[in-house]
C-alpha cells in the first residue's frame, strides 16, 4: 500500500534515512490515510535523538524536547518528529511521570492508544502494522493495543478516545475495550476539563454525536457530565413527547448543524427539566419554567468544561430562547418586541434550535407548531424587509437630541430613549424625527 503525504512531510523522512535513521509517519495520519479521509496532521516517529533531529534540518523548534518531541519548519508549515519512546509509570492516568528514548518501533508503537492508531508507513518499509490494526479498521473496531485497563490507566482520556473515534468514524468498541472503560471510568476525573471538552466537542460535532449514548451506559458521564444522566433519568409524560429528555436531546443533536454553538444548544436545551419538574392532576408532567434554568446549568457546565465566553453566551441564549411562542400565532407588534431582546441576529440561531427541538418531539399538533414557526419566519422577513427599528441605536434621534431639549446627561436619556423605543416597536411609524422629538418633550414636562 502506498500512502500519499505531503512532499515535505517525506522529506523529513527520507532525510533521517539518508541519515541512518528509521522514520515513519505514524498514527492518525496513517489511520486517516488508509480511510480516504483528509490528515489533520502529519506526525513522524523516528529512532533518531531530539539532537540528532535538530542537527539535520535548518529550522526547528523544541516544542516538547522533554518527551522526545521536535518541530521541524519548512516556512509555515510544521511537522512533529519525536523519537522512539517507552513511557514510565503513569501515577497521575494524565501523563507519564518519565519518558525513556528507544532504538526500538516496537516499543513506541505498543505505548499506543488504540491499535487503528498504533500503525506507521514510510515510502521504503511500507505499513508497519504490529497490532492488526488494518483489520480492525475493516471491521470498523476501537480495539485498544495490548491490555486495555493499562491503556486507561497511562492515561485515562482515552476511555473517552474511544467513544470520540466511533462517533466520527462510526465504528464499534471492542467487548474487552469497553469493559476496561466501564472499569476506569473513575479516573477521568482526574482529567483537565479543557481536555475533556475538547474530546467532547469533536464528539458531538461528529456524524454520529448520538454515540454519547455509550458513554451513558458506560458511566462515564457520571464523571464528565452528571447533568446529562440527570436527563436520561427524567421522563416526560406529556402529548408533546415521546422520549424522556436525555434521548429528547440527541435527538435533537443529531438533526441541528454540526457546529460546536449547535450541538451543545441542541444537547443542553432541556437540561433544566428535572429541577423544574411538576404533575398535574391528571397525571401530565410539565416543566415551568425550564427554559431560564436550563440557561443557568448550561452557562456552569460550560464554564465547567471552559468554553470561551462568545461560545457560553451564544449557546445559553439558545437555551433560554429555543421554546418562544411554542404553537402560538403571534401578532407582529408582539413578536417585534421579542425580536428587539432577542436580537435579530440572533433569530436564524432561534430557528435552528427551535426545528431541533420540534424534530425530537411527538407528532401531537405537529401541524400546528410547524404552522407556527413558518408564521415567525414570515413576521421576521416582513420586520427586516420594512427596515422597522428595532434597538434605540435604530432610533430616528438620539441622547445629544434630548440633551439639546434640556435633559441633563445620565440614567434619564437612557430611560427616554428605552420609552421611545418601547413605543415604536408597538408603532413603528412613529420613528421619525419629528414626531420622536414632540413625544420626548412631552415625557421631560412630566
Amino acid at each position: 500500500m502506498e500512502i500519499r503525504m505531503p512532499e515535505n512531510a517525506k522529506k523529513v523522512i527520507e532525510t533521517l534515512e539518508a541519515a541512518g535513521y528509521e522514520a515513519y509517519i505514524v498514527g492518525g495520519c496513517v489511520r486517516d490515510s488508509i480511510l480516504g479521509r483528509e490528515p489533520g496532521d502529519w506526525d513522524i516517529t523516528t529512532a533518531a535523538r531530539p539532537e540528532q533531529v535538530k542537527a539535520l534540518f535548518r529550522r526547528t523548534i523544541d516544542t516538547g524536547i522533554k518527551h522526545g518531541t521536535v518541530t521541524v519548519m519548512f516556512g509555515k508549515e510544521a511537522y512533529e518528529v519525536t523519537t522512539y519512546r517507552v513511557d514510565g509509570e503513569y501515577s497521575d492516568h494524565r501523563r507519564p511521570d518519565s519518558v525513556e528514548f528507544t532504538a526500538n518501533l516496537e516499543e513506541d508503537l505498543k505505548r499506543r492508544d488504540f491499535t487503528i492508531n498504533a500503525m506507521a508507513y514510510s515510502p521504503s518499509a511500507g505499513v508497519i502494522d504490529l497490532f492488526d490494526g488494518m483489520d480492525d479498521l475493516d471491521n470498523k473496531v476501537i480495539k485498544a493495543v495490548g491490555d486495555p485497563l493499562a491503556r486507561f490507566d497511562e492515561d485515562a482520556l482515552r476511555i473517552l478516545r474511544a467513544i470520540r473515534f466511533a462517533g466520527q468514524l462510526d465504528f464499534t468498541i471492542e467487548r474487552d475495550t469497553r469493559k476496561a472503560m466501564i472499569l476506569r471510568a473513575q479516573f477521568l476525573q482526574d482529567i483537565s476539563a479543557e481536555r475533556i471538552r475538547v474530546e467532547l466537542d469533536k464528539l458531538l460535532t461528529s456524524a454520529n454525536p448520538e454515540k454519547l449514548m455509550e458513554a451513558y451506559v458506560t458511566g462515564i458521564t457520571a464523571y464528565i457530565l452528571p447533568e446529562f444522566d440527570r436527563m436520561m433519568e427524567q421522563p416526560q409524560n406529556n402529548p408533546y413527547h415521546k422520549y424522556n429528555v436525555g434521548v429528547h436531546s440527541m435527538e435533537a443533536v443529531k438533526v441541528i448543524e454540526p457546529t460546536t454553538v449547535c450541538r451543545w444548544a441542541a444537547l443542553l436545551h432541556d437540561v433544566g427539566k428535572p429541577e423544574c419538574h411538576t404533575v398535574d392532576e391528571n397525571g401530565i408532567d410539565h416543566f415551568y419554567g425550564h427554559n431560564e434554568k436550563g440557561a443557568e446549568i448550561a452557562r456552569k457546565v460550560l464554564r465547567r468544561l471552559r468554553f470561551d465566553n462568545e461560545t457560553t453566551d451564544l449557546v445559553c441564549k439558545m437555551v433560554l430562547w429555543h421554546d418562544y411562542g411554542l404553537g402560538e400565532m403571534l401578532k407582529k407588534t408582539t413578536f417585534r418586541k421579542a425580536l428587539s431582546r432577542m436580537g435579530a441576529d440572533f433569530f436564524p440561531y432561534y430557528i435552528k434550535i427551535r426545528r431541533a427541538d420540534m424534530a425530537a418531539q411527538s407528532d401531537y399538533k405537529l401541524e400546528e407548531r410547524r404552522g407556527s414557526i413558518e408564521h415567525l419566519e414570515k413576521l421576521y422577513q416582513e420586520i427586516t424587509d420594512a427596515k422597522d427599528c428595532l434597538t434605540i441605536k435604530q432610533l430616528a434621534i438620539n441622547g445629544k437630541d434630548l440633551i439639546a431639549l434640556g435633559v441633563k446627561p445620565g440614567k434619564e436619556i437612557g430611560d427616554i430613549l428605552q420609552e421611545l423605543l418601547n413605543q415604536v416597536l408597538g408603532s413603528p411609524e412613529l420613528n421619525n424625527r419629528e414626531t420622536l422629538l414632540s413625544m420626548a418633550e412631552s415625557y421631560i414636562r412630566k
